[in-house]
């Protein structure tokens, strides 16, 4: 029986069975397993009628296992996440690194079919609610084997890298596909960005009527620099599409649309982007699906604006900077520059250990083909690796002469501030607040309905969690304690993709004001809440 399948009912039923009431039928088929439910839809027209009355308004399911044994491990969320009716529109699973990721990959697509996206991405920890205990965990892993061929013999370090959160979701009155940014094999072997983002638009035209998507969640490959593709998809994409995601990921795919499905024989895939794009042939009596994306920043800025003098690349992936300070003419040295900026942090008393970035403004010409866009400022952040009597050296390309920057250091007093600053996000969007700080935060729509949350995601910065902030579940609790009975899944990365909502609480307070926009972050937590507003009609 395929969850996903479309109205399937030919007879009309007969005996006692079609003289049941409807809304004794219907409390009885809200009870079935969503794969007895799909069944039961085939059995009549009246009962395929009481079964679309379920499938009118967005349902998120989601559940994590820490079972060591992969196969059990996904029986697990399987049995949790189709225990009531739904019909899957999409797939998502977030996994640890030892488990075998193209065997994971295809027991999820036996399970729902290819008839929609499916993505299965490795992860350095995982955020969900278990589904044995109903117990709400955030679990990260020290990275190991990261091949999952040790499936037979588990011991309690790989025990530890081991689990699944697995969601999948019905969003009617929406269209997906996942469309992958790909790199030819063979040839010019260049990430074909523009083509990706050209593919993201015509597919959301040819289903919505117009190129905007509502919303995007990315995954990027661990081995290729996603600033370049995030700051264009920035550029390209209008104000109101969300984009989140974590750029660092190892996954596979399945796209759900055969104009999305290329060769792995010819090509690689850098990146795959889950589109969401509104239905133009969507049902009067559906409402509206909206994607609402706060973030919980790490670190903060200090020391005076410096301005990148030369820029050289000596060694793969990373770059060699000089630097100038306003109101200076020689050119600093890069230790002697790094010994002041260390000078200045303890100065301020800064007893831990933090990471040092620089956030660079990048002013920047943008075109998507031949079709050449408005020039736009962004902030993309460098860790600092170390320097010597002339330069100091950035993990990362694309800085350009006469950028300017500032140090960043992780703070965990900043994050903890963050966190409480997105949690008054949520509860004015769960309360409909219309309190002058969070005038933008629109938790009633304009019809005069309050938004329903239905589902939401987070991608945290591995390096966050208990050991950063001393407690546990501080990056879940913003989301889980205003809607706690809300399905909830996310994951540990690396570099987390956030393109936050107008009226954040990140835009409120001008995080880096007059540096440009940030879409792709460092110890930050990136919450994306999915919501859900009725039609007029359901008054």
């Amino acid at each position: 029986m395929c969850l996903t399948g479309t109205d399937c009912a030919g007879g009309t039923g007969g005996g006692g069975i079609s003289k049941i009431n409807d809304d004794v039928l219907q409390n009885i088929l809200g009870r079935l397993p969503a794969l007895t439910f799909a069944s039961a839809a085939c059995v009549s027209k009246s009962w395929n009628h009481v079964c679309s009355r379920f499938l009118t308004r967005p349902k998120l399911a989601s559940a994590l296992s820490l079972n060591p044994s992969l196969q059990e491990a996904v029986k697990e969320v399987f049995d949790k996440v189709l225990s009531e009716p739904i019909r899957p529109q999409f797939a998502i699973a977030f996994i640890g690194v030892q488990f075998n990721l193209k065997e994971t990959h295809k027991l999820i697509t036996e399970k729902l079919g290819g008839e929609i996206p499916i993505i299965t991405n490795a992860a350095s920890g995982i955020i969900g609610v278990d589904a044995k205990t109903n117990v709400l965990r955030e679990v990260k892993w020290e990275l190991g084997d990261e091949d999952g061929t040790n499936c037979e013999e588990y011991n309690t370090v790989s025990n530890l890298n081991r689990g699944i959160v697995l969601v999948v979701g019905f969003v009617p009155g929406l269209k997906l596909a996942a469309v992958p940014l790909i790199r030819p094999k063979k040839g010019n072997q260049m990430a074909m960005v523009d083509k990706f983002v050209i593919d993201i638009m015509n597919y959301t035209a040819s289903v919505s009527g117009c190129t905007s998507p509502t919303g995007i969640i990315m995954f990027g490959d661990q081995t290729i620099d996603m600033k370049p593709v995030i700051a264009k998809m920035d550029h390209a994409m209008p104000e109101e599409t969300t984009i989140v995601g974590d750029a660092s990921g190892n996954f596979l795919f399945r796209s759900g649309d055969s104009s999305h499905s290329y060769s792995g024989d010819l090509y690689f895939f850098d990146a795959v982007a889950l589109v969401f794009a509104r239905d133009k042939a969507k049902s009067h009596g559906i409402g509206e699906t909206q994607f609402y994306v706060t973030l919980s920043t790490g670190v903060i800025p200090f020391g005076p604006q410096l301005t990148a003098v030369s820029v050289r690349m000596k060694d793969q992936g990373c770059s060699w900077l000089s630097a100038s300070m306003e109101g200076y003419h020689e050119i600093l040295g890069g230790q002697d520059l790094l010994d002041s900026i260390n000078e200045v942090m303890d100065q301020d008393e800064i007893d831990e250990s933090p990471d040092l970035y620089i956030g660079v403004t990048q002013h920047r010409e943008c075109s998507i083909g031949s079709v050449q866009l408005r020039s736009a400022t962004s902030l993309a952040f460098y860790e600092v690796l170390g320097g010597d009597n002339q330069y100091f050296v950035v993990d990362g390309v694309g800085i350009k002469p006469g950028d300017s920057f500032l140090f960043y250091h992780s703070d965990s007093e900043t994050a903890s501030s963050s966190c409480a600053n997105v949690f008054e996000d949520l509860e004015a969007l769960k309360t409909g607040s219309n309190d002058k700080d969070h005038r933008d935060i629109i938790g009633v729509a304009d019809n005069g309905l309050k938004k329903e949350v239905f589902g939401g995601f987070i991608f945290s910065c591995h390096l966050r969690g208990e050991s950063y902030f001393g407690r546990p579940n501080v990056d879940s609790d913003p989301f889980s304690l205003n809607f706690p009975n809300v399905p909830l899944a996310g994951l540990f990365c690396t570099e987390e993709i956030g393109r936050d909502s107008p009226g954040s609480s990140a835009q409120r307070e001008g995080q880096e004001p007059s540096f440009g926009r940030c879409c792709l972050h460092v110890y930050s937590t990136v919450y994306l809440v999915m919501s859900y507003v009725p039609p007029p009609l359901e008054l």
